[in-house]
Parts: C-alpha cells; structure tokens; sequence
C-alpha cells in the first residue's frame, strides 16, 4: 500500500547543506501499524511530512496504492491528502471554540456541507474511542489523553487510506499513552488502513505491527 523508496531530503547547498534524510526505503501494507523510532533530530517528522505530500523530496518516490504522490501539483497533493491521508500532529491542534464533536464535523464541513452521514460517522468515531460522554466538551475541558483521541478521531472522517501520527503520547503517561496506541491500533486493524506512527519511546513501539529506526536520517534497524 504504501511504498518509500530511496528518500533523500536535503537542506541548503555547499558547506551549510543539511541532510535530513539519506536513502530511506521501505514497504509498508493495509491493517500494519509502523512505528518509526528514532531519536529528536533523526528526520522522521520530516518523513511523514514527505509522506502527506507537505514537503518534496530532493530525490526518490512516495508511491501509495500504485501511485506516485511526489510527482503530484501541490494542489493535486492538497486535494490527495484531503482525500486520501488522516494526519495526527503532536500538538492535537484541535480548535479551542468547537466541541469534540464538532472538531470532528469540521472536516466534512471544509469539504462542502454536512450531512447526517456524516453526524453518525462523528458520534461513531466517538463511541469507538470512549468519547461519547465527552462529546460536548470544548478542548480546555478534556484530559491530554481525550484531546489526543479527539485528534485520532477527527483524522479518521475522511475515511483515509494512510495515517500519519506524530508522537501521539508525548504528554501522556505510561498507562494512558497505552490506551492511545491500542485504541490506534484497533482502527488500523478493523479498518485496513496503513498507518505511520512517529515515536521515540520503545515502550509504545513494542504495541505496533511493525518497528523502523532512524538515526540521522537513515534507517539503522527494523
């Protein structure tokens, strides 16, 4: 499902040029979960970002259901990424003023109009991650462990072939964080999707399907 082969991203020219990634490959298929391990600096939030089509490689090919995304517009990339990848930032970036609901019915509501499809879609993307009794809450009003399901969640609306998470927990504690990735895990599971998840703790890791490290920009185990 999704393809990396021979990634290579550099920074600047000459003397003050900086590789942030060296020829990474790897395959990855429908229902795995990847952890990409490594430590601050390794390159692997900017792999993810090559990967959603938000930076261009200098060299090499994204190819994801037998299609190449490098080669895409950037508007192409926009509406491929709208369409196609749920993304999950480290910092939720949830919108403060919207219910955990409606962060949810946020997307569809960019996309065009909202439909009742699309309400039970949000209430059972809540359901399936405990939230239902939070739905009303504002984001002030959640735990970090909420917030971080509310942002797994809203990513899943669209109904997405790829997820791309970035260290979803890295504010929470052991025990919560757990559950986070457990309840990641059984979504990519039960729906087939192919999901990257960045982390630098190797407790989480063990959880997922498959483990990948980067270490200065290449990989150095899996």
């Amino acid at each position: 499902m999704l393809q990396i082969r021979n990634i290579t991203k550099r920074y600047g020219t000459g003397r003050t040029q900086v590789t942030a990634l060296d020829d990474v490959s790897f395959s990855l298929g429908r229902g795995r979960l990847l952890a990409l391990l490594g430590p601050s600096g390794s390159g692997k939030t900017t792999l993810i970002s090559i990967i959603a089509g938000l930076l261009t490689p200098t060299s090499g090919e994204i190819v994801i259901g037998g299609h190449p995304v490098h080669l895409r517009t950037v508007r192409e990339a926009a509406r491929f990424r709208r369409e196609n990848i749920g993304i999950v930032f480290q910092e939720h970036h949830l919108v403060p003023y919207l219910t955990a609901r409606d962060n949810l019915l946020l997307v569809p509501h960019l996309s065009g109009r909202v439909r009742q499809e699309h309400r039970d879609r949000a209430d059972e993307l809540l359901a399936s991650f405990d939230l239902t009794d939070r739905a009303s809450h504002r984001p002030a009003l959640l735990s970090g462990g909420e917030r971080q399901r509310v942002a797994i969640a809203r990513a899943l609306m669209n109904v997405p072939e790829i997820m791309l998470v970035d260290e979803p927990t890295a504010s929470l504690d052991t025990e919560r964080g757990f559950q986070v990735v457990e309840m990641l895990k059984r979504q990519v599971h039960d729906r087939a999707m192919t999901c990257v998840m960045v982390t630098h703790d190797p407790r989480m890791a063990a959880h997922a399907d498959e483990q990948l490290t980067i270490r200065d920009g290449r990989v150095v185990a899996s």
